[in-house]
């Protein structure tokens, strides 16, 4: 038997890169049990941290990208191992050395215009607010009620701009007094920073904080639970604190607050599916299902693996720039669960799942009709009469 002797310079720049509690680890498996990934392929979380362990992570092959962070297995580990910390302080000595196969090579090339133009998708800084034209949004300013932070895939993605129109739109039913910063809002930063580039995310929170400040913002409602991940657990790190509400947060309250009147019906099937950084990073889970049985008409059902046990889209980690091959796309599991409960319609509330969701419903049989909706989108119909049955 060979013997393995540990590289300790490497295990110490793991631990320097946040890793350290790989340290933990004893090799149960209960990781590589939960892990979505293996519905579709082998993979070994396990293997990657005994690894880290040994100061030989593979940093060169596919492996160490293959996590999208959705935390099954800390939640499963009977250690406290930290799996995602281990994972990305793995990908930021990648990162460091500018070692990236070919399937991520997206990543950089996501950096690069995140540092440019403080979004992951190559479009100009001045169009970010290009989705309002015509929408008399205005531009925040102090002593408004909260703060709209929109987001990248809202603010360019032709798609989920219509979610953006939709949330907007319900605001204003609502009498909220809002605004959005436009061109002066940054990426949130988190989906970078998981891929390992460090110096990226905090250049964007940095940008983010010097807005927040200077423009007054108190409160902050953000419709991507990534960015309600990174501004509550993750920009106290720069020592400032702004009250975060995701908009399912948000809906509900206004609608308890009878500021928001549901006169019409949402006539349809629905099934709501819980984004991994809403649900297991954040623990809500009520508040989208309380907002959707509020609508007349609307029957709702339970997929498998649901709340706690919510089946990944696949596309945290920075996994949404990847070309992930067919055969191994969770969505398609997932956009399947919707089909076998009966539902018409699949909601959720985050930009990398409908994202997701949409591909793999293209792939769906000619005979099978499922929509895929941000849950704004399923208020918004119901409160404009256009909830019929399909």
């Amino acid at each position: 038997m060979e013997v393995v002797t540990p590289l300790a310079e490497i295990v110490e720049e793991i631990k320097e890169a946040g890793g350290e509690a790989f340290k933990y680890c004893f090799q149960c498996g209960k990781c590589d049990v939960v892990c979505p990934w293996n519905k579709v392929r082998p993979f070994s979380i396990r293997k990657i941290v005994w690894q880290a362990t040994l100061g030989l992570p593979e940093i060169e092959l596919d492996e160490i990208w293959r996590c999208t962070t959705c935390g099954m297995c800390p939640a499963a580990c009977p250690r406290g191992v930290e799996q995602i910390e281990v994972g990305v302080a793995i990908r930021r000595i990648a990162t460091a050395y500018d070692v990236f196969p070919s399937s991520v090579e997206a990543f950089s090339a996501a950096g690069a215009s995140l540092a440019g133009d403080g979004n992951p998708l190559g479009e100009e800084r001045d169009s970010r607010d290009a989705w309002t034209e015509g929408l008399s949004i205005k531009p925040f300013e102090e002593g408004m009620e909260i703060l709209f932070f929109v987001g990248c895939y809202y603010s360019y993605d032709p798609r989920l701009r219509k979610a953006a129109m939709a949330t907007a739109d319900i605001l204003k039913k609502a009498g909220v007094d809002f605004g959005i910063l436009g061109n002066r809002e940054s990426c949130c930063g988190e989906s970078i920073r998981k891929t390992g580039n460090e110096d990226v995310f905090k250049s964007l929170a940095r940008e983010n904080i010097k807005a927040f400040i200077d423009n007054g913002v108190k409160r902050v409602l953000v419709a991507s639970p990534h960015c309600y991940h990174t501004f509550k657990n993750e920009y106290p790190e720069f020592m400032v604190n702004f009250e975060v509400v995701h908009i399912s947060e948000f809906l509900q309250e206004l609608i308890e607050q009878g500021r928001l009147e549901i006169s019409g019906e949402y006539k349809k099937k629905v099934t709501f599916h819980d984004p991994c950084y809403l649900g297991r990073h954040n623990g809500i889970y009520d508040q989208p299902r309380n907002v959707l049985k509020k609508l007349p008409g609307l029957e709702l059902f339970e997929m498998p693996d649901n709340r706690e046990k919510s089946l990944c889209c696949g596309g945290g980690g920075g996994r949404i720039w990847a070309e992930t091959p067919k055969e191994e796309r969770f969505s398609d599991l997932r956009v399947a669960q919707a089909v076998e409960v009966g539902a018409e319609v699949l909601a959720t509330s985050c930009p990398y799942c409908i994202s997701n969701f949409e591909e793999s419903v293209l792939s769906l049989d000619g005979d099978t009709k499922l929509e895929v909706r941000d849950i704004t989108e399923v208020l918004h119909e119901a409160l404009n009469g256009n909830g019929g049955a399909s």
